[in-house]
């Protein structure tokens, strides 16, 4: 993790430096003589989500209250196969809410009534999902 996080910081004062760079050459630039409206700005927003990433990844390394087994030179294989949760193999609930949310997407690019329709199936599959382990066979 230690080196994503460098990794991370250092791609984020790359596109920052290449950003300032590449303004001033716009500036300087005989044909044109103003700011570039469409490179900066996007190395710029590059920047802004590499620097996202690297404070989201150095925070939680702050709070994991020790090292990754990534980060280890002895670690086995099984360092780094831990509990991740519990899930439903059997569950048709995520495919459910995934195919409401290609209706969804779908309504965007063709009709209103297919986007209400998609985000109905996606409010039933999230329900659905949730209580799940609240009734029927798998009731606790």
């Amino acid at each position: 993790m230690k080196t994503n996080i460098v990794l991370y910081w250092g791609l984020t004062a790359f596109f920052l430096l290449t950003a300032v760079i590449y303004t001033i050459w716009s500036l300087n630039d005989p044909h044109h003589g103003q700011v570039e409206w469409v490179g900066t700005p996007a190395l710029v927003c590059l920047a802004l989500l590499f620097g996202f990433i690297a404070f989201y990844i150095t925070k939680g390394y702050a709070n994991q209250g020790g090292e990754l087994a990534e980060d280890r030179i002895d670690a086995s294989i099984d360092d780094g196969d831990p509990e991740l949760g519990h899930f439903s193999p059997w569950s048709w609930w995520p495919v459910t809410l995934g195919a409401s949310a290609a209706l969804v997407f779908l309504g965007v690019a063709i009709g209103t009534w297919i986007f209400l329709i998609g985000v109905t199936v996606a409010v039933v599959a999230i329900v659905g999902w949730t209580y799940e382990y609240y009734r029927g066979y798998f009731a606790s």
